[in-house]
């Protein structure tokens, strides 16, 4: 199919990345701003209970495809005279998609998937 001048010369459209999120789900409302009125980032989260801790590791890196992270939820735990407790949480792998070639950056570029775990929790001297 031939092109015409007009649809040649055409500039690349710019890649525009979002500065505000505002999600739901459940009781759960989630309003997240890169910036504000001050050029400082904002989150607003709304729900009955806490998260815990949140650790991320990069687990694999590449220049010219992206990455994939791990995510660890580590919960609030209270131990007892035994010095250790049974947990069960969740760990959120995430690639993160990345193309030298601007074109293919559009969209959602990280994906998730989500591990139920088990273990324990202890307190060690070391």
């Amino acid at each position: 199919m031939a092109t015409t001048q007009e649809e040649a010369a055409a500039p690349a459209l710019p890649i525009k990345a979002p500065d505000m999120y505002q999600l739901q789900g459940a009781q759960l409302h989630i309003t997240y701003s890169t910036t504000s009125f001050d050029g400082k980032p904002r989150f607003v989260y709304q729900d009955a209970t806490e998260i815990g801790t949140l650790v991320t590791v990069t687990i694999r890196m590449t220049i010219d495809t992206g990455s994939t992270s791990f995510t660890l939820l580590v919960p609030t735990v209270n131990l007892g005279p035994s010095n250790h407790a049974t947990i069960h949480t969740e760990g959120i792998t995430t690639i993160h998609r990345f193309s030298i070639i601007p074109m293919f950056n559009q969209g959602q570029t990280e994906l998730y998937s989500v591990s139920p775990l088990t273990g324990t929790a202890s307190f060690v001297i070391f």
